[in-house]
């Protein structure tokens, strides 16, 4: 990345007379840098969107929408959650799908019509996604037949409204209305009227923190849009410095969908900003990497975006070189670190495709840190920059006090991406959120040019493959289990997803509980992903520290040896 001409180009856009100037606000009672020149919110966001016409916007095996065809489906669908299911503004109206046009055209008409849309995560399991419902408060849900078999036993007696997507030859009992026919209709339908403030809540995600429970994180309007202006103002820039501004380019651009759209990454960094810049979307049901090669073949994919294993998959491919993947210009990853051996192979097997990684959060809407280019390439272990113009990022020590450059601290982001907290939870938030700086868990240190290197974790936090897992959580679903006595639940190293589960059990006596026993106990309490794939059955009591806490490190470090990990 060229950092000088990026930062003099950047200096020119958000000066008083460009396009996005930065501007002192008042917001709250509290003075803070914005951007100007940004849509309001979301609803007209998808309005400039819908200005790119007949270009193809959503593309989904066989079925092909133009920004037209999506910008008539939101409307229609916007209609019908005011006129026929009764959502205000404000409402929280929940998305359990996996990828499909039908969740992007979810989400937009949702936020459209000033509701605040809460996308789950399509791993949960019934009692995850019923929890989710209830800490959100939504009374309405628009669901796809898995989700809705998952969450079945929950909806008796509980007032929730119910559309349902019937897909993947999953079918939905009749008592249900079916979202087809919600959007189905001729002629054109207008979105009712309603004044949204960029203050207005937006939406809501879940991640899971270091205890219990997922944690939703609120976004406002303005949240949501300052990432999408923080990536539009740096893109706008780095095309100014590599002199391409204003080009028009021979192909539409367009980008793969890799990752679940309740992302932060899949839904702020691949698909709303796909929309501002006309970016086409071609979707994927889930991850496969002969399908993705498929795709990129086929629909001329530029821009590649995913957690590191799927560019590792990429490039590893024994048939890649089959392919014609010579649209490729950006190789780029962001959830999980990738390891630092991968970036020159990519160099190395794309010549033609700049790699590039990202380091943000869902409390700050995937915005932090950015590097790419020749910088990437010199220093394939850092994060980069903190992401100009707006954000900024200082280490602190457990006192709270800055560290001395080259020192570890942990990192702290202050931009007006960055949530204000936690739903529900004002402990958690008070620890996190302080004096508006947000607190990551992530340690990390900068050289001297201020590049950040990120080097270890305060929380207990496993990054499976870019999905967080709480180790508190997984042991309370094992704790439910009558034959185990202790649990202790920690990160493995996993050379394709980065880290996997691990946990320790000690068995109550006379229990002969195996490790299959307790996984098919676990697979019906909790995501998949969060199963541990190993896990010791010891007979004596696990081994603790002075305090009476569970030994987690040296349990892990035996562990890790015993598997020769």
């Amino acid at each position: 990345m060229r950092y000088p001409e990026i930062f003099a180009a950047i200096d020119g856009i958000t000066s008083p007379e460009g396009p996005f100037p930065i501007l002192e606000q008042e917001i709250d009672g509290v003075s803070k840098r914005v951007f100007g020149g940004l849509p309001g919110s979301l609803r007209d966001y998808f309005a400039f969107a819908a200005s790119h016409g007949e270009k193809e916007c959503l593309i989904d095996r066989e079925r092909r929408m133009s920004f037209n065809d999506v910008a008539q489906q939101v409307a229609r669908l916007g209609a019908a959650l005011t006129d026929q299911y009764g959502v205000n503004k404000g409402d929280r109206v929940a998305i359990a799908m996996r990828n499909s046009p039908e969740w992007c055209i979810s989400f937009m008409a949702i936020t459209s019509v000033g509701a605040v849309a809460v996308p789950m995560n399509s791993w949960w399991q019934g009692d995850e996604l019923a929890y989710g419902l209830q800490d959100c408060g939504a009374r309405h849900i628009i669901l796809d037949a898995a989700r809705y078999q998952r969450l079945a036993p929950h909806i008796p007696g509980s007032g929730l409204v119910v559309i349902g997507l019937e897909n993947e030859g999953k079918t939905l009992p009749p008592e249900v209305d079916r979202l087809e026919s919600v959007m189905s209709g001729e002629g054109g339908v207008a979105l009712p009227e309603v004044a949204i403030d960029p203050e207005d809540p937006a939406m809501i995600l879940y991640t899971s923190g270091s205890t219990g429970r997922p944690r939703g994180v609120l976004s406002t309007q303005r949240n949501v849009l300052s990432a999408l202006g923080t990536w539009l103002v740096a893109g706008t820039a780095a095309a100014m410095a590599a002199g391409t501004f204003g080009q028009e380019p021979e192909e539409q651009p367009a980008i793969l969908l890799t990752v679940p759209l309740f992302h932060v990454t899949g839904l702020n960094s691949l698909f709303l900003l796909s929309l501002g810049i006309g970016r086409k979307i071609v979707m994927m049901y889930k991850w496969d990497i002969d399908t993705a090669l498929e795709l990129i073949q086929a629909e001329k994919i530029t821009h590649f975006n995913g957690v590191p294993t799927m560019s590792m998959e990429l490039m590893n491919h024994p048939l890649r070189d089959e392919y014609d993947l010579s649209s490729l210009q950006e190789i780029a990853s962001g959830g999980a670190a990738r390891p630092a051996d991968q970036v020159a192979k990519l160099i190395e097997r794309f010549p033609g495709a700049l790699p590039s990684a990202g380091y943000g959060l869902t409390e700050t809407n995937a915005v932090g840190c950015i590097i790419g280019d020749d910088d990437y390439a010199a220093r394939p272990g850092s994060v980069g920059h903190a992401t100009p113009p707006l954000v900024e990022l200082r280490l602190t020590d457990q006192n709270g006090d800055e560290v001395a450059q080259g020192e570890r601290g942990e990192i702290c982001l202050r931009s007006p991406a960055i949530v204000s907290g936690y739903l529900n939870q004002p402990a958690a938030t008070e620890a996190s959120f302080r004096n508006g700086w947000f607190h990551t868990g992530d340690v990390g240190y900068q050289d001297e040019e201020g590049f950040v290197y990120i080097v270890d974790r305060l929380k207990e936090i496993i990054i499976r493959g870019g999905e967080n897992i709480s180790c508190t959580e997984v042991e309370e679903a094992m704790y439910a289990h009558p034959d185990i006595a202790e649990a202790a639940v920690f990160s493995l190293p996993d050379e394709r997803l980065g880290e996997i589960v691990g946990a320790a059990v000690h068995a109550r006596p006379e229990s002969d509980i195996s490790e299959e026993q307790i996984q098919s106990f676990l697979s019906d309490k909790v995501a998949g992903f969060k199963v541990p794939a190993h896990i010791w059955i010891s007979a004596e009591s696990l081994p603790r520290i002075a305090s009476g806490k569970i030994f987690k490190k040296q349990i892990r470090a035996d562990f890790i040896a015993r598997l020769d990990l």
